[in-house]
């Protein structure tokens, strides 16, 4: 079956993408979901006006989300924490600590979601964050973790 998308659906498409899907998988959980339609000639023309809108919003937030990185890569963050006498911290320093300290000390403001730690921080010094502000861009930014 044809279908027109509505919305991204991972590892499918994008929002106005046409695809060839499985009958079952289109009337069962696509098209309840409002995730898409079935295509014809009406639906087609409106898909593609779809994927322009799409293609034009996804250029504009990479473009900010390389102006971001610009800012950010050169940016020294530093979190202030209390700390044991070894350097470890009392708790840890999460992906949401990071956000915070980058919008206090930059201006910058970025999800929590957009930082990715393997774990959180639990040790003072400098680390390494990587932080993708959109699916096409991604970057290290230096975070320093001193006691308080």
């Amino acid at each position: 079956m044809r279908i027109v998308l509505h919305e991204g659906v991972k590892g499918l498409g994008n929002r106005g993408d046409l695809v060839e899907v499985s009958d079952g998988y289109a009337r069962n959980f696509l098209i309840p979901k409002g995730l898409a339609q079935m295509a014809n000639a009406g639906v087609e023309a409106q898909a593609e006006s779809m994927r322009k809108a799409w293609s034009h919003k996804n250029a504009k937030d990479r473009e900010a989300a390389e102006e971001v990185a610009k800012v950010l890569v050169t940016a020294a963050v530093s979190i202030p924490v209390r700390a044991g006498a070894e350097g470890k911290l009392f708790g840890s320093v999460t992906a949401g600590d990071v956000a915070d300290a980058i919008k206090e000390q930059t201006g910058v403001e970025i999800d929590r979601k957009m930082v990715d730690l393997d774990d959180s921080i639990r040790t003072l010094g400098t680390h390494s964050v990587t932080v993708q502000p959109h699916t096409d861009v991604q970057f290290p930014v230096s975070i320093e973790v001193v006691s308080t």
